[in-house]
């Protein structure tokens, strides 16, 4: 990562605070002026807005062209707040995103408004545009993940990395990495049983084999532990991780058994270790402990982190009734969970995918939960520090396909344009921009 960008991301509560001091003192002064206050363009991000997930384009799209874009937490559902310059008007009409032209006393009235110290709302000053990474194959193709779909439809910039480009830290030039549902166990996503004589399915262990091969592994296994730890370090040293699906809990199991071989023979060649089970390191892991490895290679499951467990979650979950709740939470003293948990809905439809989500229960203490589904043991998106860096994971594959197989086609994000579900892969997508330089001591 760019040296310019780094801080240490346990402080960053702490120093968004500090700015909110700052700030709240700043803004009752101009308040009383408030023909010191330009024109400026408010993007709602309540039911008005048209398009939900391109306001977030309109964002990055500003921060690319070094304009200054304040995020307005809490303020109708995480609005959008910029300059008034034609430029970017335009461009809200040629992306379809409902904005308002408001005055200068309007946009000092606002601003009051949300740093009064009995409002649940802050100002958080977007000012850098994250540089971001998608770990995925070479084969990988942009509607297999829900991330890229949502990249893609909001016009986000993002290059795309593997295995060799990770091993050799070409990773530290980005701020952000989302992690493709790849399976780090080195299991080829546990799909033998249903998928192994299928071409697609002979062709990826082959490709993986040969990269492992040119990198110096004997395994596939080992090069997918290596390349976590590489992850893992990544965060540490300030980077900012997001993960769906199965890359979430399948990033910790290779962590946890980095010493082990939990390998069956017809993925690795030989046979795994009979006490990989005792041989976990729990130490290793960024979110998740004590969980128990399912051993059957022909069971479509890597542990019982997955909630509710993918053998029987198509027999017990109703779209209908599947729904998941989001936690609040102080805008002006948290305002980390706060900016990842910002939307237009706090229940929203529950989705499903090898991991569905996570169980309470196997969640180490120091992660935040971010929401639930109430009353269950589920817990569907969570946040986490490790050292200078975050990382979060949302369960489940794609937000408007409730239960998406192998093979079935796109998602068609124009019919999902003011999906709450997406919204929460677009906060993480922000979330860097907030990033402060490291204060020299």
């Amino acid at each position: 990562m760019t040296s310019d960008l780094g801080f240490v991301i346990s402080d960053l509560g702490s120093t968004l605070r500090v700015r909110h001091s700052l700030l709240t003192f700043c803004f009752l002064i101009l308040t009383m002026s408030s023909t010191l206050f330009s024109q400026k363009i408010l993007i709602p991000m309540d039911l008005k807005q048209t398009d939900h997930l391109k306001a977030y384009g309109i964002a990055y799209w500003a921060l690319s062209k070094n304009l200054d874009v304040d995020w307005l937490l809490n303020y109708r559902a995480g609005s959008f707040m910029l300059d008034g310059l034609d430029i970017v008007a335009k461009e809200c009409r040629i992306r379809g995103v409902q904005f308002e032209e408001i005055s200068g006393a309007q946009s000092a009235q606002i601003y009051s408004e949300i740093l009064a110290e009995n409002t649940n709302m802050d100002v958080i000053r977007l000012e850098k545009v994250p540089k971001i990474a998608v770990y995925v194959p070479p084969n990988f193709l942009p509607w297999d993940d829900a991330v890229t779909l949502a990249m893609e439809y909001a016009e986000i910039p993002y290059d795309k990395i593997w295995d060799d480009e990770v091993i050799s830290d070409k990773l530290l030039k980005y701020d952000w990495i989302h992690l493709h549902h790849e399976d780090f166990t080195g299991q080829y996503g546990k799909f033998f049983a249903q998928f192994s004589t299928t071409p697609w399915y002979v062709e990826q262990q082959t490709m993986y084999e040969k990269e492992a091969k040119k990198l110096g592994f004997n395994k596939v296994s080992e090069m997918k532990k290596a390349v976590a730890r590489k992850i893992k370090d990544y965060v540490g040293s300030g980077g900012f991780m997001f993960a769906m699906c199965s890359a979430t809990d399948a990033f910790d199991i290779a962590l946890a058994a980095e010493n082990t071989d939990i390998c069956d023979v017809m993925y690795d060649g030989d046979p795994s270790d009979v006490n990989a089970q005792k041989k976990l390191d729990f130490s290793k892991c960024l979110a998740f402990e004590n969980f128990t490895l399912e051993k059957n290679p022909l069971v479509y499951e890597y542990s019982d982190i997955d909630f509710p467990p993918s053998t029987i979650a198509p027999a017990v979950s109703n779209p209908e009734t599947d729904y998941f709740t989001l936690f609040e939470f102080s805008a002006k003293y948290d305002p980390v969970p706060t900016m990842l948990t910002q939307d237009h809905a706090n229940i929203i439809k529950g989705f499903m995918g090898q991991t569905t989500g996570f169980k309470k229960g196997l969640i180490k203490k120091n992660i935040t939960v971010l929401a639930e589904k109430e009353g269950s043991e589920e817990i569907k998106y969570i946040h986490g520090n490790y050292g200078r860096g975050t990382f979060t994971f949302y369960g489940g594959h794609d937000p408007e396909d409730y239960q998406h197989a192998v093979g079935d086609p796109p998602t068609d994000l124009n019919l999902h344009k003011n999906s709450p579900g997406y919204r929460l892969i677009l906060n993480n997508i922000l979330f860097p921009a907030a990033k402060k330089k490291q204060q020299k001591t």
